[in-house]
């Protein structure tokens, strides 16, 4: 290009001298001039000298200096049109700033332009005598990650090792590559100047990801600087003054040298081909994926040893080998034996226990048959992992636990390709690789902690998995071959039911299990849990003695939960005092009584507060359903003078706001019934809390509590303190069934209440209950709100009582 003495001044006219028309019309805002160019690449932040010729190309460079626009760079995918049509030009180029327009005294035009952004091609558009497109701009993506800024690093140590391979490399782009601060410019960079052909370089300006970019140029990079090496290698060993002769004989010994580990590495290879082969034919593989195996062995045998793919199919044929493709021989499941290991491992359960023999059995009867799968859902520490354990020994399998907690890729289930760096099958094939039978007990734990991200839905991919009509063919991305579940026993545990899509519910049988009464976790803690802690804490049974009133009051005042495991954690606090009494010397049995416990426990840390809450007007004791069990839960109101506003407070949800409104209603509607004066409701502020701000409550459970403490607010006749209750109401006064019976009956028995009212139409909810609950409350059944006031409210001062605290 020559000095810049024929400049910009001659952009006003055309390579034939005739002068750009000034009455162009204008482009649109989203349209710019197109410059198509042969084998060249433009990308962002780079500058390039371009040399023009075609009238068209002319026109449009003229036409960007004029008017002070960008124009596009665009490359052909046909170099030898003369004049390029839109479907010869690739669709996306660079948006560039012309820096400078030189005309050459021998008539030619050079451009030296300075790429900006990415483009896309929307349209091209006619009436202008130089090709015009509407375009989308492509920005870089901003977003980082630590996988992006990894990849970042290691491409700016390749280029930098690039550079510093080159004979003469420029000290200024050494500098610029180690100042690039964004992933995107370095590896447009180092494409830009990078030894590529043109097609190669089209293909990275059309990757806008960022990381795949990246990935592309790291793997060119890396090509070129084994060149280099190489080639400094070559250099420096031809810099000996070796004569033809001299030459000649090295180069027949390096021969010979290399043909003699050849020979070896041959030698070993084919031992461990050989290996490979009898592996895959004890396998006893499908037909199908024995193919593959051979298929992937013969591959193997023609690839060099220092090929990158050589460990890749290595490693996929050591999973193949290592998959136990053939089922064991199964011993018989002895029924009474089942049941002995279910009662020894665990205390209550009836029905679930029943439930499990009857699963067993079937598998007895019908091994080939397709079982159910059980998906055990209750609060924590009820005992659903430890149920899978003892069917997995009951069946006399091997069990394996998967947590799914947490999980949000979809590969975690289905495995990765063989394709990706470090691939490898997804959880469920690693889990029976682990238990190394096919016909294994397979714990799917927290089944409802699944969750989806950008990777896929895991869960989506779980539908495969537990389907019995389709998991004798199950697919892992990796193993690319179908691998038989039908045999594996798939037993899914879960907190929250709702928690579970739909359609991956309806392939499991929901068993529930709730909490547990103060008298089982009495006994649970008499037969596992003291012994356990005992062994965790290295004390024996004679060394310490913990009475039954403390762990009762352990159970009462220290703990209130559905499941086991803070009582465990207390009465492990409890055993370490003593082990320290133990292992300071003190003989003999260290008895711990109920009046001990304050002493190592602190104060209890719950208390009987029902008398309190519910001594006066206003006050309801409710029943609330938690994902770790049952809860009582206060209903106040009281009222203040006002204009009739309902005031609701304690975080409650829209449904319960709705049933607090309902239960409003119900009571004005009933006022006259209730000898309550009905501009009472007029020139009062009626103000409804649930205590526990900081939870948030909802559901339409709390109906018949909301009611009662509205009516005996409004009536002055306080709410039975040993009185709990539960269901929902309709406008018409109906009390409606509602759900978590149980897990509720249980809370309001540990609470010290002895009453309860349930809607009549949850009468079969109760037929698990257990014989301690049932004799401890007195169950009250209700059709309508008027069966709750007559069985919940106690008699009042009537109207004489109602009217001292009427509002003016």
């Amino acid at each position: 290009m020559d000095a810049p003495n024929t400049n910009t001044n001659n952009a006003g006219s055309d390579s034939g001298g005739r002068a750009l028309p000034s009455h162009l019309p204008a482009l649109p805002a989203d349209a710019i001039a197109i410059i198509p160019v042969r084998e060249m690449t433009l990308f962002p932040g780079v500058v390039l000298p371009v040399a023009v010729g075609r009238p068209g190309s002319i026109a449009a460079a003229q036409y960007g200096v004029r008017e002070q626009r960008q124009v596009g760079i665009l490359m052909q995918r046909d170099g030898e049109a003369a004049i390029p049509q839109p479907i010869d030009l690739h669709r996306i180029g660079t948006v560039a700033n012309i820096v400078r327009y030189v005309t050459a005294p021998d008539g030619s035009h050079h451009l030296v332009v300075q790429g900006d952004e990415r483009f896309q091609i929307e349209e091209f558009l006619n009436g202008w005598p130089f090709l015009v497109a509407r375009v989308k701009r492509i920005a870089d993506p901003q977003e980082t990650n630590a996988q992006i800024q990894a990849r970042f690093l290691n491409l700016q140590r390749q280029a930098v090792e690039a550079l510093e391979l080159l004979p003469q490399a420029p000290q200024e782009m050494l500098i610029a590559v180690q100042g690039v601060r964004e992933p995107g410019a370095l590896a447009d960079m180092a494409a830009a100047y990078m030894d590529l052909s043109a097609s190669e370089k089209q293909e990275i300006l059309e990757t806008v990801d960022v990381s795949v970019r990246m990935e592309k140029v790291s793997a060119l990079l890396a090509h070129r600087i084994e060149v280099l090496r190489l080639s400094h290698e070559i250099g420096r060993q031809t810099k000996a003054a070796l004569d033809d002769r001299q030459r000649e004989v090295l180069l027949r010994e390096q021969m010979a040298a290399i043909q003699r580990q050849l020979g070896e590495g041959e030698q070993g290879k084919a031992q461990d081909i050989a290996d490979l082969s009898e592996a895959i034919t004890r396998a006893e593989m499908p037909k199908e994926v024995e193919d593959a195996a051979r298929k992937e062995l013969r591959r193997l045998e023609r690839m060099q040893e220092a090929s990158p793919d050589y460990g890749m199919t290595r490693t996929y044929l050591d999973w193949l080998i290592e998959l136990p493709w053939k089922l064991p021989e199964e011993t018989p499941i002895d029924i009474k034996e089942a049941r002995r290991i279910l009662d020894e491992d665990h205390y209550g359960l009836d029905k679930i226990k029943r439930r499990i023999v009857e699963f067993l059995a079937v598998r007895k009867l019908a091994p080939e048959g397709k079982a159910p799968i059980l998906c055990f859902v209750g609060p924590p520490g009820v005992g659903k992992t430890s149920l899978g354990q003892s069917i997995a020994r009951a069946m006399n399998r091997k069990f394996v636990r998967v947590s799914l907690g947490g999980v949000h890729d979809e590969a975690e289930i289905r495995g990765h390709r063989r394709t990706y760096i470090g691939a490898l099958p997804g959880n469920i094939i690693q889990a029976i690789r682990k238990a190394g039978e096919r016909n294994c007990v397979m714990m799917l734990d927290e089944i409802d902690k699944l969750g989806s991200g950008v990777q896929g839905d895991p869960r989506a991919a779980m539908l495969e998995v537990l389907d019995p009509e389709q998991n004798s063919t199950f697919r892992d991305n990796y193993l690319a071959v179908p691998f038989d579940l039908s045999r594996v026993v798939f037993i899914a545990t879960a907190n929250v039911l709702d928690q579970i899509p739909g359609p991956l519910r309806d392939r499991m049988e929901v068993i529930n299990l709730s909490g547990y009464s103060a008298e089982e976790k009495f006994n649970i803690a008499k037969r596992y849990l003291l012994a356990r802690q005992l062994k965790a804490n290295g004390l024996k049974p004679e060394q310490v003695e913990l009475t039954d009133d403390a762990l009762l009051q352990i159970i009462n005042l220290y703990t209130r939960e559905a499941g086991v495991r803070n009582l465990e954690r207390e009465i492990g606090k409890v055993l370490r005092n003593a082990a320290v009494r133990v292992a300071e010397g003190e003989a003999g049995t260290i008895g711990i009584g109920a009046a001990d416990l304050h002493a190592i426990l602190g104060a209890p840390v719950f208390e009987s507060e029902v008398a309190m809450r519910t001594s006066v007007p206003g006050v309801a004791t409710g029943l609330a359903w938690t994902p770790v069990g049952g809860d009582i839960l206060f209903i106040e109101a009281t009222r203040t003078p006002g204009n009739g506003r309902l005031i609701l407070t304690g975080q409650l949800g829209e449904v319960m706001r709705e049933s607090v409104q309902a239960a409003l209603s119900i009571v004005k509607n009933r006022s006259a019934q209730l000898g309550i004066d009905e501009k009472l409701f007029e020139r009062s502020d009626i103000h409804v809390h649930v205590p526990a701000g900081a939870i948030p409550k909802d559901g339409p459970s709390a109906g018949v509590a909301m009611f009662l403490a509205l009516t005996s607010l409004m009536t002055n006749r306080p709410v039975r303190s040993d009185t709990a209750m539960t269901g929902e109401i309709s406008l018409r006064g109906l009390v409606l069934p509602v759900g978590g019976i149980k897990e509720k009956l249980a809370a309001a028995a540990r609470a010290g209440i002895k009453r309860v009212m349930l809607p009549a139409r949850n009468r079969k909810d109760i037929e698990d209950l257990s014989e301690e609950t049932r004799k401890q409350l007195e169950l009250i059944w209700l059709e309508k709100v008027e069966d709750a006031m007559a069985a919940a409210l106690e008699d009042g001062a009537g109207a004489e009582a109602r009217s001292e605290v009427t509002v003016d």
